[in-house]
C-alpha cells in the first residue's frame, strides 16, 4: 500500500482512520522541518509510538519527570544499555528497578501523548511504509485506533476551552491565600495536586508546562481546573524589558487572515478528497464569495503562490472606516465560513461536515496558545465558536 502526502490536504485522523480500516501494518512516518515522529501499526490498531529527533519522548527522560527514576539510576541503566545492546525498558528491568508491568503502563502513556500530540499538527508531511517493523520498541502496546481518534477529536474541543482560562505567557500563578470555596468540597485528582505543588507565585504558564512530568496537555487542563475552581490566582507579570510598541490590529488582522485562509483551504481539500478537484459543484458555490474582503480567502493552500498577499489584504481592510473595519470583516467571515460548512453537510452528509467542523477546529489552537491574550481581547475565538454553533443550529434544523 502507497500512502504519503501532507497534512494539509489529509489530516492525521483520516490518515489513522483509513490504517486502522484498512488493518494496515507496518510504520507511519511524520515530519516537519524540526520534528520527525513515528507511530507503528499492527493489524489497523497502534502498537508504538517514537519521536525520532527529540529526547522529550525518551522512556528513561519520561521515567526521570515523572519522578519514577533517579539520575544516578537512569545514567547507570544507560550504561548497561550501551554496553549489552538490550532496550532501555528491558534493562530497567534487569536491573530490578522496575518490574515488566510498570514499563508497560509507562509506555502506553508515552505512546499516547506522542500520537495525541500529533492531531495539533496542521502540516507537515507523512509516509505509511507497509510491513515495516517498529525501531527500538522493547515492547508493543496495542491501542484500538477507533478509540484513539474519538479520543484525540475529544481533545481538540477540550483543549479549545482550556485555552480561554489559561493566562498569558508572561503572568506568574500563585495559589490563592484565601479560596473562595468550602474547604470540604474540594477534590483535587493526583494531576492537578503535582501541578499545584510547583505554583509558587513565582512562575509563568511555559515554566510550569516545562517542570511538570505530565505533558502540556494534561498540565494545562489540570491548571485550568485549579483556576476555575479559584484555587490559583494571578500574580502579577514577570518584569521585561521594554519592547516597541506593537501595532495590535496589524498583528490581530494576520492572525485573522491565516486562520480563516487555512479553514477554506481544509474545506475545499476535504470536499475534493471526495468529489475530486474536477468536480464544480463545490467551486460553483464558493464562486458567490469572490468580492470584496472575501476575495483574500479563496481556499488555496497557504504556502501557493496564487495565495493572496497579506500586505494588499491590510491595505484594503485600512482603507474602510477605522470604526467599523474589524467588525465589518468578522461578520462577512463568520457567514463565509458557516454557509460553507452547511454546504459539505448538504452536499455530504454528516460524517463529512464532522470531519470538516473538525478540521477548522484544530486551526483556532496555535493563534491561541502563541497570542491568547490579544485574541481574546479582539474576541477572535468567540466569533469562530459562534460561527460553528451557527452551522451547527443548521445543520440540525435541517436534520430534524
Amino acid at each position: 500500500m502507497s500512502l504519503s502526502g501532507n497534512l494539509q490536504t489529509v489530516s492525521f485522523p483520516d490518515i489513522l482512520q483509513l490504517l486502522a480500516t484498512g488493518k494496515k501494518t507496518g510504520v507511519l512516518e511524520l515530519k516537519t522541518s524540526t520534528r520527525q515522529k513515528e507511530v507503528a501499526f499492527k493489524d489497523g490498531n497502534i502498537v508504538f509510538a517514537s519521536s525520532v529527533n527529540s529526547s522529550e519522548d525518551l522512556l528513561g527522560a519520561t521515567l526521570l519527570r515523572r519522578g519514577r527514576l533517579s539520575k544516578a539510576d537512569l545514567e547507570r541503566a544507560i550504561a548497561m544499555h550501551k554496553q549489552t545492546g538490550r532496550q532501555l525498558g528491558t534493562t530497567l528491568i534487569d536491573l530490578n528497578l522496575f518490574d515488566k508491568e510498570e514499563i508497560v503502563a509507562c509506555l502506553k502513556l508515552q505512546i499516547e501523548e506522542i500520537v495525541y500530540n500529533l492531531f495539533s499538527w496542521r502540516e507537515g508531511d507523512f509516509l505509511f511504509r507497509e510491513g515495516e517493523e517498529p525501531r527500538n520498541a522493547p515492547f508493543q502496546i496495542e491501542l484500538n485506533t477507533m478509540n484513539v481518534i474519538m479520543e484525540g477529536t475529544r481533545r481538540i474541543d477540550e483543549w479549545m476551552e482550556i485555552q480561554k482560562v489559561l493566562p498569558p505567557d508572561d503572568v506568574l500563578m500563585a495559589m490563592s491565600p484565601s479560596p473562595k470555596i468550602n474547604r470540604q468540597e474540594i477534590t483535587l485528582s493526583l494531576d492537578e495536586y503535582r501541578v499545584l505543588s510547583l505554583i509558587n507565585g513565582e512562575r509563568t504558564l511555559p515554566e510550569l508546562i516545562s517542570l511538570s512530568p505530565m505533558g502540556e496537555f494534561v498540565t494545562c487542563r489540570a491548571i485550568y481546573k485549579l483556576i476555575t475552581t479559584k484555587l490559583v490566582e494571578t500574580a502579577g507579570t514577570r518584569d521585561m524589558e521594554e519592547v516597541e510598541r506593537e501595532d495590535e490590529e496589524e498583528i490581530i488582522l494576520s492572525i485573522v487572515f491565516h486562520l480563516y485562509n487555512r479553514c477554506f483551504f481544509r474545506i475545499r481539500s476535504l470536499v475534493e478528497s471526495y468529489l475530486g478537484d474536477g468536480n464544480s459543484r463545490f467551486g460553483a458555490f464558493v464562486a458567490q464569495y469572490r468580492s470584496g474582503l472575501l476575495t483574500y480567502f479563496p481556499g488555496l493552500e497557504p504556502s501557493s503562490e496564487l495565495a493572496p498577499s497579506l500586505d494588499k489584504f491590510l491595505a484594503t481592510v485600512r482603507a474602510l472606516p477605522p470604526a467599523s473595519r474589524y467588525h465589518h470583516l468578522m461578520r462577512a467571515l463568520e457567514e463565509m465560513l458557516s454557509e460553507q460548512l452547511e454546504f459539505v453537510f448538504r452536499l455530504l452528509g454528516l460524517k463529512v461536515y464532522g470531519r470538516a467542523v473538525t478540521g477548522v477546529k484544530k486551526e483556532i489552537s496555535e493563534p491561541l496558545a502563541v497570542r491568547r491574550e490579544l485574541v481574546q481581547r479582539f474576541g477572535v475565538d468567540d466569533n469562530f465558536y459562534r460561527t460553528l454553533k451557527r452551522a451547527d443550529r443548521v445543520v440540525r434544523s435541517i436534520r430534524g
